[in-house]
């Protein structure tokens, strides 16, 4: 291992945690994330429970979602996580209206949680951790860890077990519900849901990384790279100039 390929070992364990802390902040979109994520079907589950409509409960999810968006573009804020529930819900809006029943407004987004749970466990078991595909670019360390930092990777897998593992429990809750409770039933009890899993596997994923060694900044490394390439280009051409002046001296 060279002297780049060592983790910073300078940074306190104070500014590791916040360095972790601010990049998951800004992966899983903080608190205001969080209200995005939650506000659309709380709508939804609000209005058909008090009037049993599909239809105004519907458009009212899917309208409260794309003023989340213009909010955004208007505030000229990151509009990935706004953007991902306005799919999320029209995606919803188009399997209730086609079946005709309500429940199916939460079908896509369940079957999205199913598959995000087994990608977690799947690309863990193939020794490439989703949590670290996700959080790699932010911590600027990209793939590093796969080969370079065998602690972070680890720290990694463990992170991407825990949100596995959560996501499943999640299901075994909802799918059953799906079959057996009522549209109300489920809304309520899917909202609940909404953040506390969430909070549990973002907390565990930053014990996990307090812990694990510092990122490895790619980004630095190859720009500390072209700076020595450009000095030793610089170097050769000096050399080669003053060689040149000898030479017409002599």
């Amino acid at each position: 291992m060279t002297s780049l390929d060592k983790p910073t070992e300078d940074t306190s364990a104070d500014d590791a945690r916040a360095v972790t802390e601010a990049a998951l902040f800004e992966a899983f979109g903080g608190v205001r994330g969080m209200v995005e994520t939650v506000l659309p079907g709380l709508l939804f589950v609000t209005i058909f429970t008090i009037n049993k409509d599909l239809h105004w409960s519907a458009i009212a999810a899917l309208a409260v979602s794309l003023l989340l968006v213009v909010v955004r573009l208007v505030t000229r804020d990151t509009v990935k996580h706004a953007f991902s529930g306005v799919f999320g819900v029209a995606f919803g809006v188009v399997f209730a209206m086609m079946t005709g029943n309500a429940k199916d407004f939460y079908l896509p987004g369940m079957l999205y949680t199913l598959g995000l749970a087994l990608a977690y466990i799947v690309t863990t078991l193939c020794g490439v951790p989703l949590i670290g595909l996700i959080l790699g670019p932010v911590f600027k360390e990209n793939l590093s860890w796969r080969t370079r930092n065998p602690g972070r990777k680890k720290a990694y897998a463990k992170a991407s077990w825990a949100w596995g593992l959560i996501l499943l429990a999640k299901c075994a809750i909802l799918f059953p519900l799906y079959w057996w409770a009522n549209t109300a039933q489920l809304g309520w009890v899917l909202v609940a849901l909404k953040i506390p899993p969430f909070l549990l596997a973002v907390w565990l994923t930053w014990v996990f990384l307090a812990k694990a060694p510092a990122p490895i900044d790619v980004f630095a490394e190859m720009e500390a790279e072209e700076k020595a390439e450009e000095e030793r280009k610089a170097a050769v051409a000096e050399r080669e100039e003053a060689g040149g002046r000898h030479r017409r001296e002599a």
